[in-house]
């Protein structure tokens, strides 16, 4: 059920400007795609109120200019290959149709189910052969309707389309995905509620097509709900950013939606695409990412050659000083694996007084720092 508050919403603003847009229903309900019973149940309320509904922010006394460029894009600045430019040669010569045609064609094609419910259900009975011909022409009838209808609007699905390329579907995909949320809304239309097709075709088309990019544009996938916020939240950043001068804040674009900022940074972590690591890189493409990527778990090399090496040299003026020298350095630094020890344990261990054990460390370090010994070691600290 639709909140009353957000009816209420949508009938202000229809008194105030007498119509609504899809991108008014989408702005208060960007979730209503995705419950298109719901929708169904608002164009209802909204025709008992008398609101119509189209497909563009256009004045209604430009709608069926505004449609027909809407249903007319810029095809020459869409990427083509040779199979997108063969589908957009078999519908360029298709004409649109006018709102009488729409519903002309609507009740050929109720004739036509109804026809097909009476032939189903005297199936295996007998029936006069005139009146079963007569169904199987109006059944005919009404498919042949089925398809002008949706041919005839082939051109509004590749005008949705175009707005969701680049992310990660090809478009002749997204044209294929439109067409069966096409054939879906020429199944559900009800010519009564007074709404061009287009009109309604458009939420159908665009369902179809976002459920697409959820399900197969991603590596992981992201729900449908999720997938309209990042577009409306990027789609905010840029105005603002045009705005500012300056790319906004996560805070800045929250306050733009009315969404928290919390929302704002979920849905902006969720846009980030994963990359695979078997990528070919290169101009010739015979690399891959992984090769590139540093594992910082691994050990480096160069370092790990180098702390052998420091680990050699110390073992070596180690052994240059006196066994029981040596032997104190290592307890008392913890050197060759062994535990770090203190005076009173070293000197435990050696029958002698702390007082004794600092004064023999303190001699086997000057021995150490003699510039023979120590200049193997200070090239390390550089």
């Amino acid at each position: 059920m639709l909140k009353e508050s957000v009816l209420q919403q949508l009938l202000s603003q229809a008194d105030e400007q007498g119509y609504l847009t899809t991108d008014d229903i989408l702005e208060l309900l960007p979730e209503i795609e995705d419950n298109l019973d719901a929708l169904e149940e608002l164009y209802i309320s909204l025709e008992e109120e008398g609101i119509p509904v189209y497909a563009n922010g256009d004045m209604p006394a430009q709608r069926q200019e505004a449609e027909e460029e809407e249903a007319l894009p810029d095809l020459e600045t869409i990427p083509t290959d040779d199979t997108i430019s063969l589908y957009f040669g078999e519908i360029r010569p298709i004409p649109l149709l006018t709102a009488e045609q729409e519903v002309e064609l609507a009740k050929r094609i109720e004739a036509g189910e109804e026809a097909a419910r009476r032939l189903r259900s005297v199936e295996g009975e007998q029936l006069d052969p005139a009146e079963c011909e007569k169904l199987r022409r109006q059944l005919e009838d009404g498919e042949e309707a089925r398809h002008i209808l949706i041919q005839s609007n082939s051109r509004l699905v590749i005008s949705i389309a175009k707005k969701y390329t680049g992310q990660g579907v090809p478009f002749l995909d997204l044209i294929q995905e439109g067409n069966l949320g096409l054939m879906k809304a020429a199944e559900k239309f009800d010519h009564r509620l007074g709404n061009r097709f287009s009109t309604y075709a458009t939420w159908w088309i665009r369902q179809s097509i976002t459920r697409a990019l959820a399900d197969q544009g991603r590596t992981i996938r992201v729900p449908v709900h999720m997938n309209d916020r990042i577009r409306r939240v990027y789609g905010v950043a840029q105005s603002l950013e045009q705005e500012l001068e300056r790319k906004p804040s996560p805070e800045e674009i929250a306050r733009e939606m009315g969404l928290s900022p919390r929302q704002v940074k979920q849905a902006l972590r969720a846009s980030h695409r994963p990359l695979s690591l078997e990528k070919p890189v290169g101009e010739e493409g015979d690399s891959e990412l992984g090769q590139f990527v540093e594992d910082d778990r691994a050990p480096d090399p160069v370092e790990e050659a180098s702390l052998f090496m420091l680990r050699e040299d110390v073992e070596e003026l180690l052994h240059s000083l006196t066994p029981r020298e040596e032997r104190i350095l290592r307890m008392r630094y913890g050197l060759g694996g062994t535990k770090r020890h203190t005076l009173k344990q070293v000197g435990k261990k050696f029958g002698l007084t702390r007082e004794r054990i600092r004064q023999i460390e303190q001699e086997a370090l000057r021995k150490l720092r003699h510039p023979r010994r120590s200049s193997k070691l200070r090239s390390y600290l550089s």
